[in-house]
């Protein structure tokens, strides 16, 4: 996986890790930290994590290298 897979990735975790405290506790971590949902921070980062999902939907599609090419 290139950089840019690897971000979108770890942005998709942050979001599901934020959305399942939600959930489960009611606390939305990214506000906490970056003061509120309707901070401009908080609004990038969602942004930010919405895009990586989009971008994480092509990944699913992605052909993967043979088996053997990756041990080179």
């Amino acid at each position: 996986m290139d950089f840019i897979d690897n971000l979108a990735l770890t942005l998709v975790i942050i979001g599901a890790v934020n959305w399942g405290s939600v959930g489960i506790f009611g606390f939305d971590f990214v506000s906490a930290i970056l003061g509120g949902s309707g901070s401009v921070l908080s609004r990038i980062v969602f942004t930010l994590v919405g895009i990586a999902g989009l971008w994480s939907i092509g990944l699913l599609f992605k052909e993967k290298a043979p088996k053997a090419a990756m041990e080179r």
